[in-house]
């Protein structure tokens, strides 16, 4: 069994940081000392087998990225990441685990799914998982398929209220989906836009010739966000279940969780980087066909009105708990050019699981947010929401030997053919610049990159089965 020295660093966790030593013993953390301590009378250093300088650099919990869509089937074709290549990428930056979510379309049987999806993984990834489950036809046997998926460490649901014939559920399906998460203590999570309204303006423009990327996001409006967030928060309200937002990116959304939130609800959000950093403006409505790169759902929102200051904002407040990705990768020749002349069908998603940590730590570079709560956002809030946290999350003994050392001194360029990994054939975040450098990941003790070399392999990662969420009350 390997003992690291993980020695001279500045120890970050969301409740502080510190001079501190962090000691692993094979896959665990078996203590964080003060720097140069001794344990029983010996010197740690000289009993280990590897010591790892960190020397004016930080020690921070592995990153947690909660919402990813390996392999998903959309559109026709397929999200371009593998298990194997998305979580390499991940590795890449910093996130040590995923939690991705396994779809079942209508009349699908929900537990015939969460065995297709662990046949995708099992084997494949190079860090640690688990699985959501998307509940896309609340049928009897969705509802108890629930009860048998919490026991295998499947304790959220995630329902949408778009995406007609496809994923969409009607009100009273999703009532009867929370009265389950009610009965049971699973979250649910939900897509928050009002398809209905959606459909026909897209409809529309597409009858009136307005085809260009751009259109994608005008005819997604944020009222149809907020619409649909706030009455996914009073359906959830009426029954009592916990309710979790995914990809916010409209600031009447938060405003609508914020609202809910101050009542005493266990009513929670998450935003992705695009919301932070990307906009309608200057990415959506690139010339021609480029602004197909960065199609996504929901949206990217306008600059002009203040959408990306307000999710900035939301993390410090904590009106919004967390950043995920969404990552939900497609190349652009062969897969988004399937819209060329149709924005609709141009398939969702954009590829970020390499970079969310880089581009949340720019956030604290720039002020807006602390260095505390940028460990907080991307790792111990994501493990205490969904159930991991005291394994994932956090640095203390016990942990996972989970840890990334990284260099606030260093520079990272984003962009395909320099910190590239994913499995695209473009990046969404071409040219930006990080004033921060992931330098060393460990995944349960074992080093995985390392001085700009991957020294994982393919089945490195395990399943994680999760509790349920340790922010309910």
């Amino acid at each position: 069994m390997t003992r690291t020295l993980i020695a001279g660093g500045t120890v970050v966790n969301a409740t502080g940081s510190s001079k501190a030593d962090v000691l692993i013993d094979g896959e665990t953390i078996a203590a964080v000392l003060a720097p140069g301590s001794t344990l029983l009378g010996f010197d740690v250093a000289a009993h280990v087998d590897r010591v790892i300088d960190a020397a004016g650099k930080y020690v921070i919990p592995g990153g947690v990225d909660a919402h990813t869509h390996m392999e998903m089937p959309f559109g026709g074709t397929f999200a371009s990441d593998t298990f194997e290549t998305g979580t390499r990428a991940a590795a890449w930056g910093g996130t040590t685990t995923i939690v991705d979510f396994v779809v079942q379309y209508p009349h699908e049987r929900v537990l015939d799914r969460f065995a297709a999806w662990h046949e995708k993984a099992d084997g494949s990834c190079a860090i640690d998982y688990g699985f959501h489950q998307i509940l896309s036809d609340i049928q009897p046997e969705s509802l108890t398929a629930m009860d048998e998926l919490i026991a295998e460490g499947v304790t959220s649901f995630k329902l949408f209220m778009a995406y007609k014939g496809v994923f969409l559920s009607d009100d009273g399906q999703i009532l009867r989906a929370f009265q389950k998460g009610a009965s049971n203590g699973a979250l649910m999570m939900m897509h928050a836009e009002n398809g209905s309204v959606i459909d026909v303006l897209v409809e529309q423009a597409v009858a009136a010739g307005n085809t260009a990327p751009l259109h994608h996001g005008l005819t997604r409006p944020w009222q149809t966000e907020e619409e649909a967030t706030h009455r996914a928060i009073m359906i959830a309200d009426l029954t009592g279940a916990p309710l979790y937002i995914v990809h916010v990116s409209a600031k009447q959304a938060v405003e609508q969780i914020a609202a809910a939130r101050d009542r005493g609800s266990n009513v929670f959000g998450e935003t992705c980087p695009q919301y932070l950093y990307l906009s309608v403006e200057e990415q959506l409505g690139a010339p021609g066909f480029e602004g197909a790169k960065w199609v996504c759902s929901t949206p990217l929102r306008s600059r002009a009105e203040g959408h990306q200051d307000h999710m900035w904002q939301a993390l410090r407040t904590n009106d919004l708990q967390m950043v995920s990705t969404d990552h939900c990768p497609f190349c652009m020749k062969g897969q988004k050019d399937l819209g060329l002349g149709d924005f609709s069908k141009i398939p969702n998603g954009i590829g970020s699981v390499e970079h969310r940590m880089d581009l949340l730590y720019q956030g604290v570079v720039e002020g807006r947010i602390s260095l505390e709560r940028w460990v907080e956002v991307t790792a111990t809030t994501p493990a205490r929401m969904f159930g991991m946290y005291g394994r994932k999350g956090v640095l203390q003994p016990g942990a996972d030997g989970d840890v990334v050392v990284y260099d606030p001194k260093g520079r990272t360029s984003i962009g395909i053919g320099k910190t590239h990994h994913m499995n695209m054939d473009y990046s969404a975040w071409e040219g930006r610049e990080i004033d921060g450098h992931v330098d060393t990941v460990l995944s349960r003790g074992k080093v995985i990159v390392d001085g700009g070399a991957y020294l994982g392999a393919k089945g490195d990662g395990v399943y994680v089965k999760r509790g349920l969420s340790q922010y309910l009350v």
